[in-house]
């Protein structure tokens, strides 16, 4: 494993802070602590009477927070698990005073930075892409294996990227003879399935297909919207949600899911009157999300796609 630090600048820091309203008497939960630079925000404004919860499936960032949280660890419990568990997490801890949630959907810079991992087009290193390293699922399992119609919905779907027909066609007849077994084979085949011409402005030609595979891998669309409602449905009244997130497809599920739990009804419209009986649970406090400063761009232009959604229970 790399000797590089697990290093990650916190994206919207003060904002997401300055969003969950921290007040003492409430237990706070981060759900993805990274190396923990929200997760010491945090605790620097909670109380003595109050409670922090960091999850992370990457053993190394849980590692990281627990050293930089040091301070703070009489009121501080890591989880290392994806935030799926959420709920049983709340249950089994019996938590009854959730005063905040917040989750930062982006992979970290460590992971990025880190050959070894296999998330990055930039580092060449075995196909991995795992943020649980100890998860049967990878990177290589999804190019190497999985159908060429399944791999161009994913990166279609996943990734948005319009020339994903030709480049899943194209890994299937590579993988038939040999193996895809590498960042740099998987970035040079993608180059070559997209025409010349579409290469020359814009991000690197591999980087709507990285994306697709790694959220595949981690199965991160998934888990937002059962963790948008697990948080409203344990938030004290008052308590917030905030969730930044980085492409369209995050954005979107956020979005759609604080207004269904904000306009409460799920009636068809045409109902005359409401049956479901249905009521808002959470009022939306962003109608626009919160983005980055041009300052934080200047300092952190990982930042750039961040957008920043809160909501509050009602």
């Amino acid at each position: 494993m790399s000797s590089i630090p697990f290093s990650h600048t916190s994206v919207l820091l003060y904002e997401c802070i300055d969003a969950l309203n921290i007040r003492d008497g409430y237990t706070y939960v981060d759900c993805t602590a990274g190396s923990g630079g929200h997760s010491l925000e945090i605790a620097k404004r909670m109380g003595k009477n109050s409670r922090l919860i960091c999850f992370d499936r990457d053993k190394s960032a849980i590692k990281a927070a627990s050293e930089r949280l040091s301070d703070f660890l009489d009121r501080v419990t890591f989880v290392n698990d994806n935030f799926s568990s959420f709920g049983d997490v709340m249950r089994d801890m019996r938590i009854t005073n959730l005063g905040g949630v917040l989750a930062d959907l982006g992979c970290s810079s460590y992971q990025f930075d880190t050959p070894e991992r296999g998330f990055s087009y930039m580092h060449n290193a075995e196909l991995d892409m795992r943020m649980d390293t100890d998860s049967p699922l990878n990177a290589y399992k999804v190019v190497n294996e999985y159908s060429e119609a399944n791999l161009r919905k994913i990166i279609y779907e996943y990734g948005e990227e319009r020339f994903a027909p030709k480049i899943a066609a194209e890994i299937c007849k590579r993988r038939a003879s040999t193996p895809i077994t590498t960042t740099h084979e998987l970035a040079e085949l993608i180059k070559a399935s997209i025409p010349a011409a579409k290469r020359i402005d814009g991000p690197h030609p591999a980087k709507r297909t990285f994306q697709a595979i790694r959220i595949e891998v981690n199965s991160e669309l998934d888990v937002i919207e059962p963790l948008i409602r697990g948080a409203a449905s344990n938030l004290v009244s008052g308590g917030r949600i905030a969730i930044i997130s980085f492409h369209s497809l995050e954005d979107r599920i956020v979005k759609q899911t604080y207004r269904s739990l904000s306009s409460g009804c799920t009636c068809p419209r045409d109902f005359p009157v409401c049956v479901c009986g249905n009521k808002p649970s959470v009022k939306e406090l962003t109608k626009k999300p919160v983005l980055p400063t041009e300052e934080e761009l200047m300092n952190n232009p990982r930042s750039r796609s961040a957008k920043l959604r809160i909501a509050e229970k009602i």
